[in-house]
């Protein structure tokens, strides 16, 4: 009986306390780590850029996805062809530079699923790098 007490008691306070996490609202920039050159070459709409990257639910914490050992994941900037928190949130960035992005649903996949993995109105969480920009790597930019 006080086994089930405890139990009953520990759910309800990791309850209490991951529903005292707002979700984000707005788009999160982080930067991790930054380019010491300031004089480097910034992405901005239109330039294809390579990135490695690792994916989890803001709401868990659990990784969906991950370019990590798959190689580099490589799109153009502002074109829509991914989410708007990667279009909005990858600009200005420098080759070696590394964020954490916190994007909010609306700015992710919204009221659609993305299978098992990512519900619908999830946040998420990623950490980023730039590897290149339109084909150049750090050493040649």
């Amino acid at each position: 009986m006080r086994f089930s007490i405890a139990i009953i008691s520990a759910l309800l306070l990791a309850s209490h306390i991951s529903a005292g996490k707002t979700e984000p609202k707005q788009l999160q920039i982080g930067v991790k780590a930054r380019n010491p050159d300031p004089n480097c070459v910034k992405s901005k709409d239109g330039d294809k850029l390579s990135m490695d990257y690792t994916g989890t639910l803001w709401s868990t914490g659990a990784q969906f996805d991950t370019s990590i050992g798959r190689g580099p994941f490589d799109f153009t900037l502002g074109q829509g062809q991914v989410i708007k928190g990667w279009d909005q949130g990858l600009r200005g960035m420098c080759v070696g530079e590394k964020r954490k992005l916190t994007i909010p649903s609306n700015l992710a996949y919204g009221e659609r699923s993305m299978g098992p993995s990512i519900p619908a109105n999830s946040a998420l969480v990623f950490e980023v790098e730039l590897l290149g920009i339109n084909g150049r790597g750090k050493d040649e930019l």
